[in-house]
């Protein structure tokens, strides 16, 4: 059963989300649960006149640094790393995890040490992908730690994803062709528009989008995909959201986190679990208390709440909103460690008003 999930995936992410071309230096990440996948792309990228390079993890190993390293250790960046980062033209990660909570003890002090250290190469890697130098693409492959997050056997983990990425259909590169053309729809539409009001039960938010640039989220660099964003304007962000659903980052849940914003910042936070560790990245640096990011999720594939950003952001008839580092393509100038995104749905009436005009309502474009 899915005998053919890492050919057919390999084939749409080497043909159509990032195409390798003659002589390319690609870069795949991977785990030890990911071994098919790696396989297919390696030959995928073979048979299109790329040069692979592999880099593997090892399960524990970030672990056993948590646990012993000293300062100086932690602040250290990896200088392979961040060769890579500058030689490389594509960058494939796959997604798949052996244990989602193997860094939810490491204290947020230490955590923060290691995302300080590794900015300059986060910065990096940003301005790469801005000027189109290196192109990337994030995709998933099942594993049981993953569907154990997600409540689901791994069967059924394995389905979810197939279908999420449509590769159930007989030729999922035209399907995600189309969905391109209808975002563009969507993305053309908002071009010359310059402000959003979000409302809703749990939300009343509003903020100016003047000339960023909305995207059309289709494939190219997560996948699956399925979603438009933006860059709010920094300091225009108003109102308060209740986020009705979980979230994770850095192996750690927080539910009910509730923000209210003023002038664009985060004036007052709380949440229901894990609260500590959402203030600790609220204070981590000057931009993390701004919105990097305001997005509308398309995928109708994906119903189902995982507690995998690379899927619950993409779900149909949901918002999600990035605290902290914006997306350089919105043209947003937002600088931080931190990128958290965090999911509301809108099917139970929500609504999104662009320029006062009625522009979605509970999962439906209405224009």
């Amino acid at each position: 059963m899915y005998e053919d999930f890492a050919p057919k995936l390999a084939r749409v992410i080497t043909e159509y989300s990032q195409p390798v071309h003659h002589n390319d230096l690609v870069l795949i990440t991977a785990s030890q649960e990911t071994i098919p996948l790696v396989q297919a792309l390696y030959e995928a990228v073979l048979r299109r006149g790329g040069h692979p390079y592999v880099i593997g993890g090892v399960p524990g190993l970030g672990d056993i640094k948590m646990r012993i390293a000293e300062e100086h250790q932690l602040t250290h960046v990896n200088p392979i790393l961040d060769k890579m980062m500058d030689e490389m033209d594509v960058f494939y990660n796959i997604m798949a995890s052996d244990n989602t909570k193997s860094m939810s003890s490491v204290p947020p002090e230490k955590s923060a040490l290691i995302q300080k250290a590794n900015k300059p190469i986060f910065e990096k890697y940003f301005e790469r992908i801005t000027t189109g130098e290196l192109r990337w693409c994030i995709m998933p492959w099942p594993a049981q730690a993953d569907a154990q997050e997600a409540e689901m056997s791994l069967l059924d983990w394995t389905q979810f994803i197939y279908e999420a990425c449509n590769l159930h259909l007989d030729d999922p590169v035209a399907h995600w062709m189309s969905v391109r053309n209808e975002q563009d729809r969507l993305v053309n539409y908002l071009a010359d528009k310059k402000e959003a009001h979000i409302v809703g039960p749990g939300i009343d938010l509003n903020f100016k989008f003047n000339d960023r640039v909305w995207i059309n989220c289709s494939g190219s660099v997560n996948f699956p995909d399925g979603e438009i964003f933006t860059g709010p304007v920094e300091d225009s962000v108003n109102g308060h959201v209740d986020f009705n659903m979980r979230t994770v980052y850095g192996g750690r849940e927080v539910n009910g986190v509730r923000f209210e914003f003023k002038d664009g910042l985060i004036v007052d936070a709380s949440a229901n679990k894990n609260e500590e560790w959402l203030m600790t990245q609220l204070d981590l640096d000057e931009g993390s208390r701004r919105l990097g990011e305001f997005a509308i999720g398309t995928n109708w594939e994906i119903q189902h709440v995982t507690g995998n950003t690379l899927y619950d952001e993409k779900i149909g008839g949901t918002i999600h909103m990035a605290i902290g580092r914006s997306i350089p393509e919105s043209k947003g100038t937002n600088i931080s460690a931190v990128h958290w995104d965090m999911v509301h749905d809108m099917k139970d009436g929500g609504e999104i008003y662009i320029d006062n005009e009625l522009f979605y309502r509970a999962g439906e474009f209405m224009v």
